[in-house]
């Protein structure tokens, strides 16, 4: 087996679930995921737009996005890593991205709740660990050293095993190549393996690069 399938969907109903929990009829089912995705697109912009002001970011941001439907709610749970303006008791800030988010998406009939919990060990998550690893990046440090830091800090999280992939014009070569580490132990076939994953995209001064991390958290 290659690296085709998601670890994610791949591990479903073992030790992963849904992070969209609602039900719709085949007709309106594409329309209800499109919904999905531009509810996350919404709030990902904005609480970047709001943490790159402030002078703590550190690529510390939105680890997943959780959407509960019911027929007259939508709840929207938010996992983040870092203290921000979002979750220090200033409810302006959530109560302006509820505005947006019902204004824009959302019909007259239907209510929205944005929760957001904080993450205990942020960099076990890895979407905020791709995030880390995108700012050095366009701050023109060193792949490699870049790689090395993130796998320092997942180190202190106290996982099993962590394994980083970037693809592209890495260091403005003009040849795109693939560069990958990895430390500890990463068994993606194993089902009862519990694997994180993540894929993201940084755009730099000399083109986009995609980042990929797996990290091995626990065992059943």
């Amino acid at each position: 087996m290659g690296k085709k399938i998601n670890p994610l969907g791949f591990r479903l109903g073992a030790n992963q679930s849904h992070r969209s929990v609602w039900f719709a009829q085949p007709k309106s089912y594409s329309r209800g995921l499109q919904e999905d995705e531009k509810i996350r697109d919404c709030i990902n912009n904005y609480v970047q737009k709001n943490m790159k002001i402030s002078s703590g970011f550190e690529g510390k941001g939105i680890s997943h996005i959780e959407i509960q439907k019911k027929i007259d709610l939508i709840q929207v749970i938010i996992y983040m890593g870092s203290p921000n303006s979002l979750m220090e008791g200033q409810t302006r800030g959530i109560d302006e991205l509820q505005t947006n988010v019902q204004k824009e998406f959302l019909s007259v009939n239907r209510r929205l709740n944005i929760a957001i919990i904080r993450v205990a060990k942020p960099y076990a998550q890895p979407t905020i660990l791709a995030e880390h690893i995108a700012l050095q990046l366009k701050n023109r440090v060193s792949f490699r050293k870049a790689m090395k830091s993130a796998i320092e800090l997942t180190e202190q999280a106290d996982t099993k095993g962590i394994q980083i992939q970037i693809a592209g014009r890495i260091d403005g070569k003009e040849i795109a190549r693939v560069e990958w580490i990895r430390e500890g132990r990463v068994p993606l076939q194993t089902i009862r393996a519990k694997i994180d994953h993540c894929s993201y995209t940084v755009r730099t001064i000399y083109g986009v690069l995609g980042i990929k991390i797996w990290i091995f958290v626990d065992e059943q």
